[in-house]
């Protein structure tokens, strides 16, 4: 299977580059700089576009000819207002479109299910653009599952996992359960079209 992913100089990211080439994907991805990827992923990668989200032309270059598509955009430790992950989905749904690829995965956050005032402030901006991303998602015709984790963390993998809709699980999951659950969502049909919460119950 070959896999278009976004967002592969982050940790969540690297994670899904690393569990889907482990799992013999084929991965693409998208670097605005190639130096910011080790040499043993570059080595491992099936293709790298240099290029930037929000170019349409660099993100078409990414897409065509795959079979799936995982969004793992991020802002690192920057959570200023900003319209990059949404504005930059939006050009990854087009190119989707364009090319009649529809299955798509998106790590986005699971402060989208908290009540308004029970998010804390700092993190409004960030949550906003995660909203409009999950809002485009929404407006797409792709087959999408929008997966919004809890504080991502350097753990090893469990494998024990538990997933539920419109609503979040836990408060933290390893970086490589989530890459695992994201790279599943492209493959069954269990969480088309929906929201879902990911972690570890207690």
């Amino acid at each position: 299977m070959k896999l278009g992913l976004f967002g592969v100089t982050g940790n969540t990211g690297q994670a899904v580059a690393k569990v889907a080439i482990a799992n013999g994907y084929d991965v693409t991805v998208l670097v605005r700089t190639k130096t910011k990827l080790s040499e043993e992923l570059t080595s491992k990668l099936a293709s790298i576009v240099e290029g930037d989200v929000l170019n349409l032309e660099s993100v078409r270059k990414v897409v065509q000819d795959q079979d799936g598509i995982i969004i793992a955009l991020g802002t690192g430790m920057d959570l200023s207002p900003t319209t990059v992950l949404s504005e930059g989905t939006k050009n990854i749904l087009t190119a989707m479109k364009e090319f009649g690829i529809s299955r798509v995965s998106a790590c986005l956050s699971g402060f989208l299910f908290f009540e308004a005032d029970k998010l804390p402030e700092r993190f409004h901006d960030i949550t906003d653009d995660h909203r409009r991303m999950l809002d485009a998602l929404k407006g797409s015709d792709s087959q999408w599952v929008a997966v919004c984790p809890p504080h991502i963390a350097d753990d090893p993998p469990t494998g024990r996992y538990e997933v539920a809709v419109e609503k979040g699980i836990g408060r933290r999951v390893s970086k490589e359960d989530l890459a695992d659950f994201l790279i599943k969502c492209l493959l069954n049909d269990d969480y088309l079209h929906k929201a879902v919460g990911i972690g570890y119950k207690n």
